[in-house]
């Protein structure tokens, strides 16, 4: 039966995702009919068509490999600077051949009557709109599933109060080990006199108001001198000073680095919060930060993957995964028997909106052929234009965004070579959340 849970989860995740990238395209696909854009195709997935029909000039459907999709939108390649579509042929250049023959490929079902209608001919913000329409689609999705969550089921929060006290500080030879031994130092908190069921009110007076908060005081206070004030029994008792002490904790930004800061040394007791919207807004904005910082170490991460594939080592648990290695952590949350029936529901839709965030953050990402590469040509184009006004100077006319295309094919191939790496992985050595 496990198994059955675990495929049916899977599945059920996968789903989900490319219904979210076909809510993506849908982003894209509104506002450039809106537009007034012309768009021939709107497809989930790539490769051979398996179903389609058409309705007016549009062509939907599902193809073959489902690892995305994407919505054609005609005329995103302008005419030469001269106003021509050279023939693919007319160059020895092998870059300006491939240029050309995208560019033919494009203006090959162009119509004289599609004037006007193609992308490029489109104003700067209605380019931007379409353009950011799908990420911002991804956006939309990611907070309404995680505000659902946290706002119906809430979300598990460490709270500023003592669970328990950790009676040493064990060295890190002996971090997996949590017995106290002979010699090892107390710790600040046991040397301060804090106990179980304390609420820490203030620190260095500072009013604590949430774990954040003072999470955040103890880290930056590091070695430095430490006055606590608890609620004890209904009572206000100020705890005898102690200094912190330096040890390496996980980045709050990059989980997998270790930085130096302030340890006091206490579990805090955790509790189900609702949230609301601006709270989720509040941790959807950490957690972009986190993305970000995730994606500029991207290509570094999919190669270590690889190095640990090749050799064998164990899999880094932050590490990057691709769909495959998502849809079979859904399957581990769908079948472990160490949640309840609401927690398993309420972690498998974090996990969806999560990986729409991160979709989000990776298509405004500033390189062809993502958005966010077709968003800064739009923005370039205008400041040329902009400029050449200004300036008196005549209009220097559409940005042919064609000849940035070998940059778009090079990062093409690196996120597909990217994708079967961590497919590969996400297979062979996949990461274990339980």
């Amino acid at each position: 039966m496990d198994i059955l849970i675990y495929i049916g989860g899977a599945l059920l995740f996968f789903a989900l995702i490319m219904a979210s990238i076909a809510l993506h395209e849908v982003g894209h696909m509104l506002p450039g009919k809106l537009f007034g854009v012309k768009v021939t195709e709107y497809f989930v997935g790539f490769g051979k068509t398996l179903w389609s029909f058409r309705r007016g000039e549009t062509e939907y459907g599902v193809k073959a490999i489902p690892l995305g999709g994407y919505v054609k939108l005609v005329g995103m390649y302008p005419p030469d600077a001269k106003g021509r579509v050279p023939n693919a042929g007319s160059s020895a250049n092998p870059l300006a051949t491939m240029i050309e023959s995208s560019r033919e490929a494009e203006w090959a079902d162009i119509k004289p009557e599609d004037d006007g209608r193609l992308f490029f001919q489109k104003k700067t913000w209605q380019k931007l709109i379409i353009m950011a329409g799908g990420p911002t689609m991804n956006l939309i999705l990611a907070f309404l599933i995680f505000w659902g969550v946290m706002g119906i089921h809430g979300s598990y929060q460490p709270q500023p109060v003592v669970r328990e006290v950790s009676q040493c500080i064990i060295p890190a030879d002996r971090a997996d080990q949590a017995t106290c031994l002979p010699g090892d130092p107390a710790t600040p908190a046991a040397l301060a006199g804090l106990a179980d069921g304390d609420r820490i009110l203030s620190f260095n007076g500072v009013a604590v108001n949430d774990w954040r908060q003072l999470s955040d005081l103890i880290r930056g206070n590091r070695d430095g001198r430490a006055q606590l004030v608890v609620e004890r029994g209904g009572r206000e008792v100020a705890l005898t000073p102690v200094n912190t002490v330096i040890t390496g904790v996980a980045d709050r930004w990059d989980p997998a680095k270790r930085v130096e800061a302030g340890f006091l040394g206490f579990y805090p007791t955790t509790e189900r919060v609702h949230s609301t919207p601006g709270m989720v807004v509040r941790d959807m904005t950490e957690m972009t930060g986190q993305s970000i910082v995730a994606l500029s170490q991207f290509p570094v991460k999919v190669w270590n993957t690889a190095v640990d594939l090749i050799t064998g080592q164990p899999r880094d648990i932050n590490g990057p995964m691709s769909i495959v290695g998502a849809s079979r952590a859904a399957g581990e949350i769908s079948s472990t028997q160490q949640l309840t029936a609401g927690d398993k529901v309420a972690t498998f839709m974090t996990l969806l909106g999560a990986v729409n965030l991160f979709v989000a953050i990776f298509n405004f990402v500033p390189l062809l052929p993502l958005d966010g590469g077709h968003i800064v040509g739009a923005i370039i184009e205008w400041l040329r234009r902009a400029g050449a006004r200004l300036l008196g100077r005549p209009d220097p006319g559409y940005l042919d965004t064609a000849k940035f295309l070998p940059i778009a094919y090079a990062v093409f191939a690196f996120i597909a070579l990217s994708g079967v790496v961590l497919i590969l992985a996400d297979i062979i050595s996949p990461v274990r959340l339980f």
